[in-house]
């Protein structure tokens, strides 16, 4: 397996969550870790934490001039090269099937999933000079089903359905895809999207940890293990990776 050592790894959505810990978890091994994401506040929270081998470039995945400024800093960052992108940003989308709008539809593909396939198509030419990686963050919410949850599990379903496709178009490029799928994680992701209060988040998570075989949720960093192995094995390419603690194996006790 190749080092994360000295590699160049760009992570959107990196100031909170899975994506935070994506990048502790890089540059405590060497990498030169850009990580893009809104909140200024927050991201430069982690850079202080984590110094020099982390930069940050603030920006919106869905706006393309962004999208721009986020490759050109990581590559500045990498001394000229990339490594590999996680494409780890996204929101939260709940809406029952009654209330679909077309509005709140398009919202969550336009940021779930068409801003990380143009990222993607923009590292292309970059990932194939160092036989890198692109990595998705999917969901076992295309495991198990969740009502009311469908406008974001189609999202992530989306994007493991690109994971294969560009697999099997980039791999003559010597260029990886894969995805993480992971089970139940504290992270803001539904506080952000002003579903929960924290209070309501934290009962929520108490709630689905005996969903999951080994009986617990998962934390950032335990998912950030699964992106790196995508990121160093060469060769696989094209898998979605349950790091899920067995939410996706439906146990069931009865």
């Amino acid at each position: 397996m190749r080092r994360l050592e000295g590699m160049s790894i760009l992570i959107t959505g990196g100031g909170s969550g899975i994506g935070a810990d994506c990048a502790r978890r890089f540059c405590h091994q060497g990498a030169r870790v850009t990580i893009s994401g809104r909140r200024l506040e927050k991201l430069e929270a982690v850079q202080a934490e984590l110094g020099d081998l982390c930069q940050i470039i603030q920006g919106d995945v869905t706006a393309e001039a962004d999208r721009a400024n986020m490759m050109e800093s990581a590559l500045e960052h990498g001394n000229g090269k990339l490594d590999a992108l996680v494409n780890n940003a996204a929101n939260m989308y709940r809406q029952p099937v009654e209330g679909y709008t077309e509005a709140f539809l398009q919202d969550a593909f336009n940021t779930n999933v068409i801003s990380a396939m143009m990222l993607s198509s923009m590292a292309v030419p970059h990932l194939e000079s160092t036989q890198g990686a692109i990595v998705f963050i999917g969901s076992t919410h295309t495991r198990r089903a969740f009502p009311g949850a469908s406008p974001y599990a189609t999202t992530k379903a989306a994007l493991e359905g690109a994971t294969k496709v560009m697999a099997a178009e980039l791999g003559p490029k010597h260029i990886r895809v894969g995805c993480i799928l992971p089970g139940a994680v504290s992270t803001e992701l539904n506080l952000r999207a002003g579903l929960f209060t924290a209070e309501e988040a934290k009962d929520r998570y108490d709630a689905v940890a005996g969903l999951h075989a080994l009986g617990r949720i998962g934390t950032g960093t335990e998912v950030a293990e699964g992106v790196e192995y995508l990121i160093r094995a060469e060769w696989v390419t094209g898998v979605a990776l349950e790091v899920d603690g067995g939410i996706g194996l439906g146990v069931s006790n009865f």
